[in-house]
């Protein structure tokens, strides 16, 4: 015999029928469940579970009631500010204010679909941007909406099962040897000491260059220590106004030593002897910021006559010519200050193809030795 309140009751066909709280649309409105069976006991079983089971609907869920942009601007002020480098809250800022909010800014954030955030993407894409471009956009907008999820502000994340092209990585457009020794040339010429030479050799970042000072420069123990680096972020999201920050690298991994051989060791010292500035690439007494390296290689381009690269290649250059010469990725990655092992590989892939044949090749060998035998 049912009981008031327990939810279940006597159907015209004989069958009894138990009735639970499922879900909540986007309106905060009860989605129910139904449970049927011939016998009461049954269907009182079986809803006592279920109700235990969809319990946080009724109990938890506390439907946002703002759009989509006074969450995100909540998530990155409030719960995000503190826990993440002023240069990522910058690009996060940039990605939020520049291409997601003008497109889904204005939505209430528990009407948000699954197809609207389908449009964007395409929106995003007809605007000609690089994948990874698009996969860091999205990336912010699917944290901040599991963000929402987790605090029952949302039913469920609208980012969910969203199909994306891949994330195709840029190619690594290393230097010849042919025009490294044009450019090192132009380099080594210079009376103060060169970026590109520190870039070559050692396959520091830009901003690393520009962050480094010569007492980072253990010249006994043969070791340079990345302490810092240099960058520029948006002042305001909707300004073209930049700013300068020094700051810590960014990830652990890039807050690194890196062994000084004895060759760069000798240029090094021939500098310093010679610098008026506490930085080892200088501008007016001070650091020499990144645009102003920048500005300083593409002279130095001109006149190596070579192609126009970003300075970012002779990274690539120094990455490559390491994985030439056979150094274990694992060693490579700790050189680069990559986060992880995989990035090395995804990265230099292309780089570590003719490793590849030529270790197969080795053990194809003994396949011809073999071969040759007599029976």
């Amino acid at each position: 015999m049912s009981r008031k309140g327990e939810n279940i009751y006597k159907r015209k066909d004989g069958r009894w029928e138990g009735r639970y709280v499922k879900a909540r649309n986007e309106h905060g409105k009860i989605i129910y469940g139904y449970i049927y069976g011939k016998r009461y006991a049954y269907v009182k079983e079986k809803l006592a579970k279920l109700k235990v089971e969809y319990s946080f609907i009724h109990n938890s869920v506390n439907l946002y009631e703002g759009t989509v942009q006074n969450w995100l601007n909540h998530w990155l002020d409030v719960l995000m500010r503190k826990k993440i480098k002023l240069s990522t809250y910058s690009s996060y800022r940039l990605r939020i204010d520049k291409y997601i909010v003008p497109f889904l800014g204005k939505k209430k954030l528990t009407q948000l679909k699954s197809r609207e955030v389908e449009e964007f993407v395409n929106y995003l894409t007809s605007l000609a941007l690089s994948p990874s471009t698009v996969h860091s956009i999205v990336t912010v907008l699917k944290s901040a909406m599991n963000k929402a999820c987790m605090e029952n502000y949302i039913l469920s994340n609208p980012c969910n099962n969203l199909s994306l092209s891949p994330n195709t990585l840029n190619e690594i457009s290393a230097l010849s040897m042919k025009e490294q020794g044009k450019i090192e040339q132009v380099a080594l010429n210079e009376k103060d000491c060169s970026a590109v030479i520190l870039a070559l050799y050692t396959g520091l970042r830009i901003g690393e260059i520009s962050g480094l000072k010569w007492s980072d420069i253990d010249f006994e123990k043969d070791v340079i220590s990345v302490r810092r680096t240099v960058y520029r972020i948006s002042s305001t999201a909707r300004s073209k106004k930049t700013e300068i920050i020094m700051a810590e690298p960014k990830t652990k991994s890039s807050k690194r030593a890196i062994p000084l051989a004895k060759n760069l060791k000798n240029y090094l010292l021939s500098k310093q002897k010679i610098a008026t500035s506490e930085y080892v690439i200088s501008c007016k007494n001070s650091y020499a910021e990144p645009r102003v390296i920048s500005y300083r290689f593409r002279k130095s381009i001109e006149q190596a006559k070579i192609r126009p690269i970003h300075f970012h290649v002779l990274r690539h250059t120094f990455a490559t010519r390491c994985v030439e010469r056979g150094i274990d990725i694992a060693t490579l990655s700790k050189l680069l200050g990559h986060a992880s092992i995989k990035l090395t590989l995804d990265t230099y892939t292309d780089s570590l193809w003719e490793n590849r044949k030529a270790a197969v090749s080795v053990l194809d060998d003994q396949l011809g030795l073999q071969h040759v035998l007599p029976k």
